[in-house]
């Protein structure tokens, strides 16, 4: 073979080779992209996506689907951007993308797993971001393997801990580090972890829970490390001495270390020449840090950005601070500054909110030339914002951009803020600026940021705002503003966010607004607007996500069936509006809705089917409208357990059949209320599997059998349970004295039976309200309810309950001096109600009921006397014990329970007279002691005077006064008898009259004892003739007839 045919062949099979080598590679990419799809896909199968962005996750091609990148030869995944999602963990099949050089899955929830060990094979890796993502355990030791990693997030994993930091060595390419709000505290190798990584620039070890002693003093310099974050740890005492070492460390944030040690600032900025931003907040620091004598002038020449807020700061402004020519950043916020602000040539921005300053003149702020932000809220200066024509002119022009100063004015907006010619953000809310809008902010052509809201401003918004057309978040709520919404706001095509609520408002919403293409955010709740919102309203609203109108009682929303609105809701309020036509349609194309209330919106009719099939909505409230049958076209599907309230509001409606199962899956709820319906059935055992739930409420409707035993067992989260109003029988199960955090139980108005449980009193500590109104109840009232120091409303009235009142009732702490310590932050505004007597009749209380201090013992078999202990009670405000057979007097001292609205003891036997202390109810407007054995002269004065009505004290004939027609001189003591009668009506009320009275009556005595009878014994002529006498008379008057 001749040598070009050996060449020739040579070339054949390398081409061969290649060919198949090429189709090999090929071969494999293929697999390897078909193992990714599968792994992909596997994942998206692990985990909920409530926010839909795995949605297109579908077709071949996973390079094409939302948070995967792939590489752009290979074709192979590269990048991996996922969050948002809730699953058990991370799946395993993630393993098979071993081409990752990026992985963010960060803003999870991953319900407390440990991060998966198989992250440690992506050798290619360079960014990791796990932060946020519900995280717990040991750190594997296994991302140690990532030698190619640059950026390790794992921080707000609170749960996530480490006892050995060896693993970081492993990363010898990573420059940042990020391990904030983690368990790191005495973990090994910690102190050593600066110097073993020579790549690193940025390490964050803030909320660590480190102390000084993690943390070892070494010689070894750190030069490259510029950005180190060790804030709201545990330091005290000196400073850590690696600080020193850090040559080229730029920023450095020490906030919440305790510098409280004269020496320890001036150290550290000698310590540390490079720095260019440094964070003290909340170390203690006082004036005298400070001062000159401490600090090195030298040491300040670098330093732009310096935060002090939140210390002890006091007086006028430090001196040495202006010094600070360098100084680009200043925060002096949080302190007790009360001076002027000297003017800072090079500073660009200073905060000196929530100080002392007391006129807005101490701020200078038109002698600030070149300063762009200042903020400086909540000083509550004194004088109020106006116009100085001594400074206005100081600047020919002003640079300022951001201008907060809300808390702090009042008076009218002044003319001179349209100087500001170059504002972005005007912030004056809260403050109690009066008058109108000024005209004066038409001025400010750059404003992006207008907030003029919680204020008291009149009169019209003007038309001029729509000028301002770089608007972006107009906020005017809660001011007196009337008149209708100018059309020229329709204009500002950069709108975001506009809130008109709770002003004077009328007429109609522009059509106008519809074209705010931008805008995300709309509050127009609690004005006076009317007539329709039509689809012409929601025509160009691509990016709306919140909507609130409620409370526009003339405001009819008529969207046709056939109107498929352009944004997708997050958060939808129409209450207190007008919903023609039955429930909205064109809610049922909004997929992403997290809050839905549409109550007292005049909705009638049946829930729709299409209904069920919605993603679930986690706050759906459609309380207090007309809308019936059965609860089961409720979305039924799973909601995210974390994020927004958790709450299903349907009372006050005319909802009928049971309550159905498919109820049970809302396992995420915190609030349940369907009462005031016509519910029937018993209560589902599946409850049980509600295991959040704070407030259960079904009274009112039409419940009957016992209450399940099961559905307490895991519900130690329960806080409100209401069953009342309903036909529910047996006794109260034992189960519930599991509930440790229950605070309200109302049982009433049903027909349990049995006992009133002693664990109740032992168990339930934290319970405010008992109310078992109007039941079958028998037996005693249970002393353990004395143990009930929080219980402010007893209410055990109705029932058939005997024996004494317990006479340590008197000793409820609650009812005898204020307490406010328990009510937890978990109550939402709903419709919190508990039903008292009062004044004698049924009293619904709804948002002052947790202020009612009530006990209701009435119409039982209760017997003996009234305790003394029950007037220790100063805090209640209703005491009803009518109707039961309750002997002896009313408590003498019972007007030390001075904060009585309304008592009632009718319908006992009582006896006795009527306190003269009752005069001291001076806040009594409701008093019945009708039906009772009382005597006397009833009482007068002070808020006695006012209770002017006779039937007050019917039934107790032997009371005198006012307001009876009874006179008191004529009438007789019903405690005197005939051979008494003289004594009572003469008895002396001084104790020396009684003497002499008694002394007198005795020589009366002797005289005609003796008179008569000591004649009678000494002459007896007299005694003969007198027996004579005696004899003869009875003759006469009674003759002896012989038979």
């Amino acid at each position: 073979m001749s040598p070009s045919e050996v060449h020739a062949n040579v070339a054949e099979t390398s081409c061969t080779i290649t060919r198949n080598a090429q189709s090999l590679h090929v071969s494999m990419l293929s697999s390897s992209i078909f193992k990714e799809r599968l792994a992909l896909l596997k994942f998206k199968g692990s985990v909920n996506d409530f926010s839909g962005m795995l949605s297109s996750w579908v077709g071949n091609d996973c390079c094409m689907w939302e948070g995967i990148q792939c590489d752009s030869l290979t074709g192979t995944v590269e990048s991996l951007h996922l969050n948002d999602l809730v699953g058990n963990e991370v799946n395993s099949s993630l393993a098979e993308l071993w081409h990752l050089k990026y992985l963010d899955l960060s803003w999870n929830d991953f319900s407390g797993s440990r991060i998966p060990e198989f992250i440690g094979s992506f050798k290619q890796l360079r960014y990791l971001n796990l932060s946020d993502a519900g995280f717990q355990g040991i750190i594997p030791p296994h991302i140690g393997n990532l030698s190619n990693l640059k950026v390790l997030d794992l921080s707000s994993n609170h749960e996530l801990m480490a006892d050995d930091m060896a693993w970081v060595f492993g990363l010898s390419s990573l420059e940042h580090l990020d391990l904030n709000r983690m368990k790191l505290s005495g973990a090994q190798n910690l102190d050593i972890v600066p110097y073993m990584i020579p790549s690193l620039k940025e390490l964050s070890l803030s909320e660590c829970r480190f102390s000084n002693a993690d943390f070892l003093n070494s010689s070894r310099i750190i030069p490259n490390i510029k950005y180190l974050e060790l804030s709201f740890n545990s330091f005290k005492g000196p400073l850590p001495g690696f600080l020193q070492n850090m040559t080229s460390l730029a920023f450095l944030d020490l906030s919440y270390f305790d510098l409280s040690l004269n020496w320890n600032f001036a150290k550290l900025l000698n310590m540390i020449p490079s720095l260019f931003e440094l964070h003290l907040s909340c170390c203690g620091l006082k004036n005298t840090f400070l001062s000159s004598p401490f600090l090195n002038f030298s040491t300040l020449s670098n330093i732009q950005h310096l935060d002090l807020s939140v210390n002890s700061i006091e007086g006028m402004f430090p001196s040495i601070l202006t010094n600070m020519s360098s100084l680009k950043v200043l925060d002096l916020s949080g302190n007790m500054l009360s001076s002027s602000v000297p003017i800072m040539h090079n500073l660009l921005e200073l905060d000196v909110s929530r100080n002392h300053l007391k006129q807005i003149q101490h701020l200078g702020i038109w002698k600030q030339c070149h300063l762009k932000q200042l903020s400086a809220s909540y000083n509550h200066f004194e004088i109020e914002m106006i116009d100085s024509p001594k400074n206005v002119c100081y600047c020919s022009q002003y640079a300022l951009e951001m201008l907060d100063i809300h808390g702090s004015v009042n008076g009218t907006i002044p003319k001179s803020l349209g100087r500001l010619a170059n504002l972005r953000v005007l912030d004056l809310s809260s403050s109690g600026l009066t008058g109108p809008i000024s005209r004066s902010l038409r001025r400010l052509s750059f404003l992006e940021v207008l907030d003029l809201s919680n204020n008291q401003l009149t009169g019209y918004i003007p038309t001029f705002l729509g000028k301002l057309t770089a608007l972006k978040n107009l906020y005017l709520g809660s001011n007196r503003l009337m008149g209708p919404i100018p059309a020229s706001l329709g204009r500002l095509l950069s709108l975001q966010a506009i809130s008109m609520s709770s002003n004077l408002l009328n007429g109609t919403i522009p059509v106008s607004i519809g074209q705010l293409v931008k805008l995300e955010y709309l509050d127009i709740s609690n004005n006076s607007l009317e007539r329709i919102v039509s689809k012409a309203h929601f025509a160009n609203l691509l990016m709306l996500s919140y909507l609130d109108a409620s409370s526009n009682t003339k405001l009819a929303f008529n969207v046709s069936c056939e109107c498929l609105p352009p944004f997708q809701l997050v958060d939808l309020d129409l209450s207190s509006c007008n919903i023609a036509n039955g429930f909205p349609q064109w809610i049922r194309d909004q997929r992403k809705l997290e809050r839905l209330v549409l109550s007292n919106a005049s909705i009638s009719g049946t829930l729709p089917t299409w209904l069920r099939k919605m993603p679930n909505i986690p706050f759906l409230d459609l309380s207090h409208n007309k809308l019936s049958g059965p609860l089961t076209n409720l979305p039924d599907g799973y909601v995210s357990e974390f994020g927004t309230l958790r709450a299903l509001f349907l009372e006050s409606n005319l909802f009928n059949e049971s309550i159905p199962s498919s109820l049970c899956r809302r396992t995420d709820l915190e609030y349940l209320d369907l009462s005031r319906n016509r519910l029937t059935g018993k209560i589902p055992n599946c409850l049980e599997n509600l295991q959040k739930l704070f407030v259960m409420i079904f009274s009112s409707n039409r419940l009957c059998g016992v209450i399940p035993n099961s559905i307490f067992r895991n519900s130690s989260s329960l806080e409100w349970l209401k069953l009342n109003d309903n036909n529910l029988t047996g006794e109260v199960p034992r189960e519930l004295g599991s509930l440790q955090n229950l605070m309200v139980l109302d049982l009433g108005d049903n027909k349990f039976s049995g006992n009133i449980p002693e664990w109740i009193g032992e168990k339930l500590a934290y319970l405010v309200v008992l109310r078992l109104h109007k039941n079958n109840f028998t037996g005693r009232i249970p002393r353990s309810l004395c143990k009930s120091s929080n219980l402010q409303i007893l209410d055990v009235a109705y029932n058939n309950l005997t024996g004494t009142i317990p006479q340590c009732l008197g000793g409820l702490n609650a009812m005898v001096r204020v307490s406010r310590g328990i009510w937890h932050v978990h109550l939402v505004d709903y419709d919190q109600n508990v039903i008292q007597v009062m004044k004698g009749v049924d009293l619904e209380y709804s948002t002052t009921w947790d202020m009612v201090y009530n006990m209701d013992l009435s119409s039982n078999k209760l017997v003996g006397e009234i305790p003394v202990e029950i007037t220790a009670l100063s805090m209640l405000v209703g005491l009803n014990l009518s109707n039961n057979h309750l002997s002896g007097g009313i408590p003498d001292n019972i007007g030390n329970m001075t904060s009585l609205f309304s008592l009632d003891l009718s319908g006992n036997e009582l006896t006795g007279m009527i306190p003269p202390s009752m005069v001291a109810l001076t806040f009594l407007s409701h008093l019945n002691l009708s039906h009772n054995h009382l005597w006397g002269r009833i009482p007068s004065g002070n808020q006695l005077q006012t209770l002017t009505d006779p039937s007050i004290y019917a039934g107790n004939k032997d009371l005198c006064g006012a307001p009876l027609l009874n006179n008191c001189s004529n009438h007789q003591d019903p405690t005197t008898t005939p051979e008494n009668k003289y004594e009572a009506a003469y008895e002396p009320t001084n104790v020396w009259l009684k003497i002499w009275y008694y002394v007198d009556v005795a020589c009366g005595f002797a005289t005609g004892f003796w008179g008569v009878i000591g004649v009678l014994v000494f002459k007896k002529q007299w005694r003969r003739k007198f027996f004579t006498i005696v004899a003869s008379i009875d003759e006469t008057c009674f003759p002896r007839y012989k038979l």
